[in-house]
């Protein structure tokens, strides 16, 4: 069995808004927790893409054919 730690986010809306909610049936607590996931999802895949182009940026560009050099090398080594 594995056991998480959770946290309460608290959030204020208007009063109609839940009442709403709630008349329509929607279990705003899971929405909400789905639509927070997701949201981490989003933003950390934003983060890597711009460390990635970063880290891009710093690397110089491989000219020619590498692999048949690698080759080249590889035979002429024996």
């Amino acid at each position: 069995m594995v056991f998480t730690l959770s946290v309460v986010i608290s959030l204020r809306v208007p009063r109609r808004l839940k009442e709403e909610l709630e008349r329509l049936g929607i279990d705003y607590a899971s929405e909400l927790r789905a639509f927070l996931e997701e949201l981490v999802r989003i933003k950390r895949a934003e983060r890597l893409r711009l460390e990635m182009d970063r880290l891009r940026e710093g690397i110089r560009r491989i000219e020619g054919n590498l692999s048949a050099e690698f080759i080249r090398e590889d035979r002429d080594g024996r």
